[in-house]
């Protein structure tokens, strides 16, 4: 395979270091605002926490690993490792400022600046991958993070806007009906589409499998930007009506067009023995497949509980777990090229595995299935004591994580 030039540490380590502490924080905050999960989604603890999770979890962990992971898919040298930096710097005083607004719910300059400060990071992002891409061949891995860096960069435009009108209402629509555009285009355009492209890349890489089914991908690609484009336009200038099953219809399709891609890699695969970090992957698909049916309960039950399942199967479930996984597949690649690059071949050296305790990953995988299922249970049941339950066991997942980062970081070169 053609890669190009890895960027600079600054590029990515920053923004992997940083996630950890935001998902313990996320964790921690949970547990202190856990009647939440009995309530509307639309408070201002609930918001914060949203935000916690889509910024200082999520879309802080995703730019790292897009940036270290833009040579591979591009096959060239990451455009500027500099300007990575610099939105690690602006997506993080952002993601502070938006937490601390919607958590004390301040409406007005430092919600529209923290938003403003995450928009400037999202469009460095976007000016990164489209200068890397440029002069790349276009596949269909490339145009999916092409496309979802401009959907994020919607995403990003339209919370700015919502912002402004808590402060100063100024929009005859309804502020929950855009809010709807704003999460839909965020869990579908930014998140669906980018974690398609890059798993279509690298679950082949790490099981040594390949599909000759890249048609799969392609219709997966259109699928789920038909579905997403039509239920932005339709609800917005049309309103909420029975159309939104062919748009879930849509995307659902475009869905299973690329776990049917995955899945013929799976089956193809030449490793046969599945790590721990590939579980992660397994139940991360799951959690996707629960979204999409929970998805589909809320178009057609009222209730509120349906929609904090659906968030927590989302956040918790799809994207943690991914993360989960690909962290301990690329984070201790990078800090062991940072030792042992020159060294390798020469000497007996520890092996990218040997940075973090795997037992520990071990414990972790079931801590956090116990975790999900019974937080699931809880707000499913409407079980407070069930929920706290669960959320404690989701601190536990969150240091366990949180200490073997650490220690990966803190590893000191043997030789």
């Amino acid at each position: 395979m053609n890669i190009g030039k890895p960027p600079k540490n600054s590029a990515v380590l920053p923004f992997y270091g940083t996630g950890a502490v935001f998902f313990l924080i996320l964790s921690i905050l949970m547990f202190v605002a856990a009647n939440r999960f009995q309530e509307h989604f639309f408070h201002p603890e609930t918001l914060a926490l949203v935000h916690i999770a889509a910024l200082g979890w999520g879309t802080m962990i995703i730019f790292g690993a897009a940036y270290q992971l833009m040579p591979v898919i591009f096959e060239k040298e990451l455009f500027s490792s500099k300007l990575a930096f610099i939105s690690f710097w602006f997506l993080l005083s952002g993601t502070i400022l938006l937490i601390v607004s919607f958590w004390y719910f301040k409406p007005g300059l430092f919600m529209i600046g923290g938003g403003i400060l995450v928009l400037i990071s999202v469009m460095l992002y976007n000016l990164n991958i489209f200068k890397t891409a440029a002069l790349a061949v276009i596949s269909i891995q490339k145009l999916f993070l092409l496309v979802s860096a401009l959907w994020l960069l919607i995403t990003v435009t339209v919370g700015i806007i919502l912002a402004i009108n808590l402060y100063y209402p100024y929009i005859s629509y309804n502020h929950l009906e855009i809010l709807k555009l704003h999460a839909h285009s965020g869990f579908v355009g930014w998140f669906l589409q980018l974690i398609t492209g890059v798993s279509s890349k690298l679950v082949p890489m790490f099981l040594f499998g390949k599909s000759n089914k890249t048609k799969l991908l392609y219709a997966a690609f259109s699928f789920q930007n038909i579905g997403l484009i039509g239920f932005i336009l339709d609800h917005f200038f049309l309103g909420s009506s029975n159309r939104v099953f062919i748009y879930f219809l849509l995307v659902a399709i475009g869905i299973l067009c690329w776990l049917n891609y995955l899945m013929d890699v799976y089956v193809k695969r030449v490793k046969k023995k599945i790590d721990i970090q590939m579980r992660y992957t397994f139940i991360s698909f799951l959690s996707l497949l629960g979204a999409l049916i929970l998805a589909f309960i809320i178009i057609i039950v009222s209730g509120n509980r349906w929609s904090i399942l659906y968030g927590l199967f989302v956040f918790l479930g799809w994207i943690s777990a991914l993360i989960f996984g690909k962290t301990f597949k690329t984070l201790p690649f990078i800090i062991w090229n940072i030792h042992y690059k020159n060294v390798h071949g020469k000497k007996n050296i520890p092996l990218p595995k040997d940075l973090y305790d795997e037992r520990l990953l071990f414990y972790q995988f079931w801590c956090f299935i116990f975790a999900l299922v019974i937080l699931s249970l809880g707000v499913l049941l409407n079980q407070i004591v069930s929920i706290k339950i669960g959320l404690l066991l989701w601190i536990m997942v969150a240091l366990m994580y949180a200490f073997n980062v650490a220690r990966v970081f803190l590893h000191k070169k043997t030789i």
